[in-house]
């Protein structure tokens, strides 16, 4: 099996898309299957790797932090070279219409993954006109394909709806248990390094952005009783476009810390109480599973990836999209009962364990098998 990959987004870029590409590339290599890798190039310097094609890029409209990748004909030259048997592609614009055009003329199997709410997006950014153009646009995009994974239930659900294609099937998410663990807990160190004082640590973690609903989780902090509030202390983690703005708009008893990984990022998630994230247009909810795997119990929206995610009454709260009301009752809830916090840590913890990204991979690959197989049969 030789796998072309065409994706707008990778690593180091930070976002849930490019950090799943950057797992299931690393996995490919463990397994010693071939692939090659069209991303846009990006302004930090990354290391040279061979299976990377990185190609000159312009800022995307929306997210200007973000890149397209433009085609240009050495990707051409790399493919006749590699020779895929199979191409997958994870973004459905630039680099990912080169990939699709390319594998139709030549009649090479076909997969996409689809990662991103597109038309929840148009809605934050005031752009909802478009969105009969867009669900009749990823309808072309899509209709080629011998089969398309997504994250989740609720995305299946709502691309079957719409019609984008009949063979879907789920591609999930998996966890580093190693490094996100209730063992890093050290909030004495935590709350010393950004001079907090309160008692009680709730965090969010996720991109600064209108369409992670990031005003709902200030407005549920403030929404907090007083005697509760005056205990408990905010902790937002994760930069984007409204950083600058909310960060200097909201300071009393809330810290920002801008982007933040590895351990120092596990750190926090452990020496946190609760886990507050109310964006309701995540196909999955990587940050969600995160928290889990640290044993924070989680107050959710009960909307798209993250209501299959948080098991309610059990590893956390579901809350109606935008109910800052419901929100805040459930964080409270959590923060007054510190043994119902220590039972949905345990099952948090234990339920992440049971996600494992080697198999969530394995599960994918044999999926390709069978697309090969099949295909082979149609044209035997």
């Amino acid at each position: 099996m030789r796998i072309a990959i065409f994706s707008d987004t990778y690593a180091p870029e930070i976002n849930g898309v490019a950090r799943t590409l950057k797992r299931y590339t690393d996995y490919l290599e463990k397994r010693g299957i071939e692939y090659r890798l069209f991303v846009p190039n990006v302004s930090t310097p990354v290391p040279t790797v061979p299976q990377v094609q990185r190609l000159s890029s312009i800022p995307f409209l929306l997210y200007p932090d973000c890149r397209l990748a433009l085609p240009n004909p050495h990707i051409k030259h790399t493919l006749e070279q590699f020779k895929p048997t199979l191409i997958h592609i994870a973004t459905p614009i630039n680099i990912g219409l080169y990939g699709l055009h390319y594998g139709k003329k030549n009649g090479i199997p076909m997969v996409a993954s689809y990662h991103t709410n597109f038309d929840d997006y148009l809605e934050y950014y005031h752009l909802s006109l478009l969105n009969k153009l867009l669900w009749k646009y990823m309808h072309w995009f899509h209709r080629s394909f011998d089969k398309v994974f997504v994250p989740s239930k609720s995305t299946k659900e709502k691309l079957l709806q719409n019609q984008i294609h009949d063979n879907i099937e789920l591609w999930g998410r998996g966890v580093n248990h190693q490094m996100y663990t209730p063992n890093k807990r050290s909030s004495e160190v935590v709350k010393a390094k950004y001079q907090i004082k309160e008692k009680n640590l709730i965090l969010y973690v996720g991109r600064i952005a209108p369409e992670k609903d990031i005003h709902i989780v200030l407005e549920t902090f403030y929404s907090l009783p007083e005697h509760i509030r005056k205990d408990a202390h905010l902790i937002i983690v994760g930069d984007g476009p409204l950083f600058d703005t909310l960060s200097e708009q909201h300071q009393e008893q809330i810290t920002w810390t801008g982007f933040m990984e590895g351990e120092q990022l596990a750190e926090v998630y452990a020496s946190s109480d609760v886990f507050l994230f109310p964006s309701p247009t995540e196909t999955f909810g990587n940050v969600v599973l995160e928290a889990l795997s640290s044993g924070l119990p989680v107050i959710g929206a009960n909307a798209g990836g993250v209501q299959h995610l948080v098991k309610e009454g059990k590893t956390g709260f579901l809350c109606e999209p935008k109910k800052v009301n419901q929100f805040a009752r459930q964080t409270s809830i959590l923060l007054e009962n510190s043994d119902l916090r220590s039972a949905f840590s345990y099952s948090a913890r234990a339920y992440a364990k049971t996600i494992s990204w080697d198999e969530i991979f394995d599960q994918l690959l044999e999926s390709f098998k069978d697309v090969l197989y099949k295909k082979k049969r149609i044209s035997a």
